[in-house]
């Protein structure tokens, strides 16, 4: 078809129907792509293109086709900053009104101890969690699945500024109760290891298909489910019901994240092989994520059943998916 001919993008030409918004300003992006031996179009020994080409070009999981994957939610920069202006306009809202309230001075002690040995060392957490999302981000091989992992970055930032901007007000408020202390928590307390190491690891797994399944598959719904469910469960109990209402918006980040994980592991296993390769990465990272959880849902007051549900709730996701682990 000649330029003049054609009525879309040529890398759409080929389909029936016109492209929305979200296939025009997310299909087909990578340059990286289209020279396997210089990826990024410089001398194919440069450092870049070895990393390149070790961790994405020699990786195990493989498609005909990485970019034919699609967001079931077809997030895009305009609608994600709509949608998250209106849920963080709801947060704002939350955070201001118990401020005025005096809402801090209504917790108990053993709750506040609670906060700052689980819930404001989260930041932490978050933190690799953006950190592993910006690198998926950075080396998935679909410009698709890259538009989902800046998302999920953003999310991860989105939440640890809200963490940071409780750790203040309740460092104000009970400036003798460690907030503010966070890192040595985050690097000594049991309650926090196992995340730890969760997130240590996955961060320094730079094969591409590994770190998506280590990081989508285990390390966040094990955060999720521990560090986000049990401890909204265990807020709501204590009577923080500040922070179980900020656990219930982010949640529904959470639910937007599984979404498309779950359509990127089917859109995976329409390859013959791959689904074999995703239950070999899991066999390595779940007993990993699963000490995460035990470790931390240990912490909870009031919530002895908290790590076997966590638990059960993580395979459980991954066995909708057809996985074993």
């Amino acid at each position: 078809m000649s330029a003049t001919g054609l009525k879309t993008w040529s890398a759409l030409s080929d389909r029936r129907k016109r492209p929305t918004e979200y296939e025009l300003v997310t299909h087909g992006l990578h340059y990286r792509t289209r020279n396997p031996d210089a990826p990024y179009e410089l001398d194919p020994n440069l450092f870049m293109n070895l990393w390149y080409k070790t961790h994405v070009n020699a990786a195990k999981l493989q498609h005909d086709d990485w970019d034919d994957f699609r967001d079931p939610d077809a997030v895009i920069y305009r609608t994600y900053t709509a949608l998250q202006d209106t849920n963080e306009g709801y947060v704002d809202t939350l955070l201001d009104e118990h401020d005025r309230a005096g809402y801090d001075a209504g917790l108990s002690a053993e709750w506040v101890a609670a906060l700052a040995r689980l819930y404001t060392p989260a930041r932490y957490a978050l933190h690799t969690l953006q950190m592993s999302s910006a690198y998926l981000a950075q080396m998935a091989p679909g410009s698709t699945m890259t538009n989902c992992a800046v998302f999920q970055e953003a999310d991860a930032f989105r939440w640890l500024c809200r963490t940071a901007y409780r750790t203040c007000e309740l460092r104000k408020r009970f400036p003798q109760a460690g907030f503010g202390a966070e890192r040595a928590v985050w690097e000594e307390d049991a309650a926090w290891q196992g995340v730890r190491e969760l997130m240590e690891r996955t961060l320094v797994a730079y094969d591409w298909d590994e770190h998506l399944v280590a990081l989508t598959l285990v390390a966040k719904p094990a955060i999720d489910e521990a560090c986000v469910r049990q401890l909204g469960a265990a807020a709501r109990a204590s009577g923080d019901s500040l922070l179980a209402m900020l656990h219930d918006a982010q949640w529904r980040d959470v639910e937007r994240a599984r979404r498309w994980t779950s359509a990127l592991m089917h859109y995976a296993c329409t390859r013959d092989g791959n689904a074999a390769i995703i239950d070999a990465f899991l066999a390595k990272w779940v007993p990993l994520g699963e000490r995460a959880i035990a470790a931390y849902c240990a912490a909870l007051p009031g919530r002895p059943d908290a790590a076997a549900t966590a638990i059960a709730a993580t395979r459980a996701f991954r066995s909708e998916l057809g996985f074993t682990h």
